[in-house]
């Protein structure tokens, strides 16, 4: 069989921009051999750099209590723990008197901002799920919340948000840096200008552009970015919420607990000002201190050496995949440009989640299936089914995407060389004959595995 890859114009390699933690890891393949991972799956959660392994390992052992604490060692990871904030906020071009609240990821830095809002907000349905249903639940029950279905074009969708802020008044529009699913934004510059006209302030959902591209909230001139450190190469469970401190600073504070109060009696409850009127109970130090080292790591790259990287790896991606007959690469808009490094797909009479379980099996390759949790985007899409998604970082090779489209290639020409199964809703291999890595509490994929029965496919 004739790769689709061999009939191509000859690419040059690409190796990883910088070094990740499991770059060499190998998983066990149905044929009884082994292959190194390749994770094309960064969007949903990107690997660790080995410097943020590095700076871990290194400040471990002086963990204590923050804030308030006597001892050395507490006045130690205070220390760590506010410079981490202060590293987290120059990394997205806050602004002097702008506010860096540490949170869990994404969801938790947008479900905080919805509780501050003081008006009604306007949300696109392109969105991720963490930029859609904060404002449909939580802000709605205070405020109107509008969400403007996406237009043809960039251009017709930009002219229909003015059009809505020109008929209606928001005190927010939210919309997304990067989408999750095919890569796209609408141009930051043209939303922000329109907003702000409008008398309205912009949230970013940076989850997929802070990573990617770097932002900057002095330069774009936006009000809040909200990411997640897990997708920014530091999966210790931090991420930041920084913007305008005046909705933070007297808005109702996100949890109720010590930390976040100034003094407390029966009658009354005097709360912080932001960011520690965010931020009630123990911080998570560790993973503050990883975002922040991840922050400093990508800021240190040379100048458009990320973007490069990344354009080089999509490329040669989407070229791959649109050679292959009968797979439909997803785009919201042909006159969207310069996405990042998200590609989602669909191949013609088969599943997405076989399509991503043959992958895995046979081939050693990390995708994710499904719909993303960007369900009304799907729809738009014509894959309310659910699609496949690969997505690159700066671990990415082009092995790893060559690898991806040979396997398409030949599932298309010979189909599965394993029997598949749908259980609990997942298709997975019937009668896996893959060993489980040696690492303890892995009895839940035993039992999975245990539990494979029915017709194959």
């Amino acid at each position: 069989m004739t790769s689709v890859l061999e009939t191509s114009p000859v690419c040059t390699d690409i190796p990883a921009l910088l070094p990740v933690v499991g770059a060499d890891t190998l998983v066990p393949l149905v044929d009884g051999s082994s292959a190194v991972y390749a994770n094309l799956d960064c969007a949903a959660s990107a690997p660790a750099l080995q410097s943020v392994a590095d700076r871990i390992a290194e400040v471990l052992p002086l963990y204590a209590s923050v804030h308030r604490g006597a001892g050395y060692l507490s006045q130690v990871s205070t220390a760590l723990y506010e410079s981490a904030r202060s590293t987290v906020a120059a990394f997205v071009g806050a602004r002097a008197d702008d506010v860096a609240i540490i949170t869990r990821n994404t969801t938790d830095s947008l479900n905080l901002l919805a509780g501050v809002v003081p008006g009604p907000v306007l949300v696109l349905d392109v969105e991720h799920h963490a930029n859609l249903l904060p404002w449909v639940h939580a802000a709605r029950a205070r405020h109107r919340t509008t969400i403007l279905p996406v237009a043809a074009t960039v251009a017709a969708t930009l002219d229909a948000l003015r059009a809505e802020l020109a008929a209606n008044e928001y005190a927010l529009v939210t919309v997304t840096g990067a989408s999750n699913v095919t890569g796209e934004a609408l141009p930051l510059g043209d939303v922000v200008a329109a907003a702000h006209q409008a008398g309205a302030r912009v949230a970013v959902d940076g989850a997929q552009l802070v990573p990617h591209r770097g932002f900057s909230l002095a330069a774009t001139g936006a009000d809040y970015v909200a990411f997640s450190g897990h997708k920014t190469y530091a999966p210790f469970g931090a991420g930041a919420l920084v913007g305008r401190w005046d909705w933070l600073d007297a808005g109702t504070p996100y949890l109720a607990g010590g930390g976040a109060v100034r003094d407390v009696r029966p009658d009354r409850t005097l709360w912080q000002p932001a960011p520690a009127r965010h931020e009630a109970g123990s911080p998570n130090v560790l993973g503050a201190v990883a975002l922040a080292e991840a922050c400093q790591t990508l800021v240190a790259l040379p100048a458009g050496e990320l973007t490069a990287h990344e354009e080089s790896l999509r490329s040669r991606l989407v070229a791959g995949l649109e050679a292959l007959p009968g797979v439909r690469v997803l785009r919201v808009w042909p006159d969207s440009v310069d996405p990042v490094g998200v590609v989602s797909f669909t191949v013609a009479d088969l599943d997405p989640g076989l399509v991503a379980a043959v992958l895995s099996a046979e081939h050693g390759i990390g995708v994710r299936d499904g719909r993303f949790c960007a369900h009304p985007l799907l729809a738009h899409l014509s894959a309310s089914d659910g699609a496949v998604r690969a997505s690159v970082g700066v671990g990415t090779t082009s092995e790893a995407v060559d690898r991806l489209v040979t396997a398409l290639d030949r599932l298309l020409v010979d189909g599965p060389a394993a029997e598949y199964t749908v259980v609990d809703g997942c298709w997975t291999v019937a009668d896996d004959p893959r060993p489980l890595l040696d690492v303890p509490g892995l009895d839940h994929l035993a039992a999975t595995a245990a539990a494979a029965c029915g017709p194959a496919v």
